[in-house]
């Protein structure tokens, strides 16, 4: 990570930052490996890898195979989500968004796709179907107790705090 101080007094901004994992991948689909599409982006796509199209009828979910096995460092995990496109223009999501990897895990990424149209959706070879994002995760020690501290909010919850 480069850092440029900037400023007065002390003030920094983090210029250019790009933190990078590296991720050990075997590929054994016949598309390329996951890419970032643009410099901005925050995740690398995830494409099917099938030997005929799959079709997910309307409010049917699949598992869908990519041919991707990762080994993703301690302490991160991949993190599995829906392209946004597929969700606004076909009513294709990830079920279980976000979808966990974890570190340990060394079987092949499958992402579950679910059609929330009302049209068949025919998923084929190549096609991006999902996006993963790369997460630092931290883990918890619990402290068993009696009793939580006080907040003004308590235990509201489930559309406690309104729509407006």
């Amino acid at each position: 990570m480069k850092k440029e101080k900037i400023g007065v007094e002390g003030d920094i901004i983090i210029k250019n930052m790009v933190n990078m994992i590296k991720v050990k991948l075997i590929n054994k689909s016949n598309n390329p490996n996951p890419s970032y599409e643009t410099t901005g982006s925050a995740g690398v796509d995830l494409r099917a890898f099938t030997e005929e199209d799959i079709v997910i009828k309307p409010m049917e979910r699949k598992m869908i195979h990519t041919g991707l096995y990762m080994q993703i460092p301690e302490g991160y995990e991949g993190s599995v989500r829906p392209r946004s496109g597929l969700a606004i223009k076909k009513g294709i999501t990830v079920i279980n968004t976000p979808g966990v990897v974890d570190a340990d895990y060394r079987g092949e990424i499958c992402v579950l796709l679910v059609n929330l149209s009302d049209e068949d959706f025919a998923v084929k070879n190549g096609d991006r179907i999902a996006q993963m994002l790369f997460k630092q995760v931290e883990r918890a020690a619990f402290a068993e107790v009696n009793e939580l501290d006080e907040t003004e909010r308590g235990d509201g919850g489930f559309g406690h705090t309104g729509t407006k």
